[in-house]
């Protein structure tokens, strides 16, 4: 091998090499928890791997849905007392899913977790479900302690939630909108109480009034909670027509303008603007998944490609090339315009720009070839046709021969 051709070959293998690569053994698992290094690496990666499964995903789902079932047929009390025993060793085992499943994510981040709400719910339910077994069930005045404990084990169907993105990005939606339905709420709030004291003052006289509806500052809220949301208006409407009350309708249009047109409206406008930016949020986090994916996918080819340049660097001392431009004018002939390349980095260098010009040719000779078989196909099918043709107007002239 010439000296003069390693800068070259060390020039190309930079070029080809988008990021260096390493191999497994040689990644170091870098895990810590409060600063210090974890000393169970492998431990760590196995429980990881398992945590993140798609088949574990599908275990927790699945145990989540017999859950709901069985929570579902307890409620019958003939089912209940006839399937005791499996209902109890159902749940028990549900339980230990549930379990095993809390300690495998507080063992991946014990910092984080508490950080989460989502989480720390989850582990406050599984606490709930504990209790029940802490309770002397021989006991009846504990029945109902027991019934209620029971019933707050319907929680445990919300861990469907944690599996599901949607409904995930739904929930952070409805949390980000609190602080501006708060807003529009005390609002809202303003507006009754203003109009509620002013209903009570002209409607709410015990004699010529209407009492039960405006006689109290309560009655009046509650009254004006059914205006806001226009439940049953016109009765209350009818009744003060009935009282002969001439500013009444101007009273109940205004209100139901500013509370339901404006505010309430409002309201659900507000929700709704916090769901689209949380859902756009939540589009643009999986596009950024996706082109994390598709970074991947090209290192695995960059770094297959930067293997097979090695290869044919090995072949050349191996064999009888005698320069690199030898060995490339043979890997060329083997080049198929189907195989993947990275228009990335060393899409400009000479080596890819002379490979690329190559497929380019390959590409237009099989593009001619197929032109040759079309014109060949058309070619043929014409001459059949014609003589089809020359056939039928002879069998059509012996035909009138005869006749005649």
């Amino acid at each position: 091998m010439d000296s003069e051709e390693l800068p070259e070959k060390s020039r190309l293998i930079e070029k080809l090499s988008f990021e260096p690569f390493k191999s497994g053994s040689e990644i170091e698992v870098s895990r810590y928890v409060y600063g210090y290094r974890r000393r169970d690496p492998d431990l760590y990666m196995f429980v990881e791997n398992l945590f993140y499964h798609p088949l574990f995903k599908s275990v927790m789902i699945s145990s989540i849905t017999l859950n709901a079932i069985f929570l579902s047929l307890e409620t019958d009390y003939k089912v209940y007392y006839e399937s005791y025993l499996f209902l109890q060793v159902a749940d028990l085992i549900i339980l230990a899913i549930y379990t095993t499943e809390f300690l495998m994510s507080l063992y991946l981040d014990p910092v984080n977790y508490w950080k989460d709400g989502y989480k720390r719910f989850d582990a406050i339910v599984l606490f709930l479900a504990y209790l029940p077994y802490t309770i002397d069930h021989s006991n009846p005045e504990k029945h109902h302690i027991e019934s209620m404990l029971k019933g707050f084990q319907a929680l445990r169907v919300l861990k469907l939630l944690y599996y599901s993105p949607g409904i995930t990005n739904l929930l952070a939606a409805m949390g980000q909108t609190v602080k501006n339905v708060i807003y529009v709420l005390v609002l809202l709030f303003l507006l009754i109480f203003i109009f509620a004291i002013l209903g009570h003052g002209l409607y709410g006289d015990p004699q010529q009034g209407d009492p039960q509806n405006w006689g109290s500052l309560a009655a009046a809220f509650f009254t004006l909670f059914s205006l806001v949301t226009v439940d049953g208006w016109t009765d209350l409407q009818d009744e003060l027509d009935n009282k002969k009350f001439v500013t009444s309708r101007t009273f109940t249009i205004v209100f139901i303008l500013l509370g339901f047109f404006v505010f309430f409206n409002m309201f659900i406008g507000v929700v709704i603007m916090d769901i689209q930016n949380s859902t756009e949020q939540y589009e643009q986090k999986l596009k950024e998944e996706r082109q994390v994916t598709l970074i991947a996918k090209k290192q695995t080819i960059l770094k297959r490609q930067q293997e097979e340049i090695f290869e044919l660097f090995n072949l050349q001392k191996s064999t009888e090339y005698k320069t690199f431009d030898e060995m490339v004018e043979s890997f060329k002939k083997n080049l198929l315009h189907s195989d993947p390349m990275i228009l990335e980095d060393f899409c400009a260098s000479l080596p890819f720009i002379d490979l690329y010009l190559a497929s380019l040719d390959r590409q237009d000779a099989t593009v001619y070839k197929l032109q040759d078989l079309y014109y060949e196909m058309v070619a043929i099918l014409s001459t059949l046709l014609y003589h089809s043709q020359e056939k039928c107007l002879q069998s059509l002239q012996c035909f009138r021969g005869r006749s005649k």
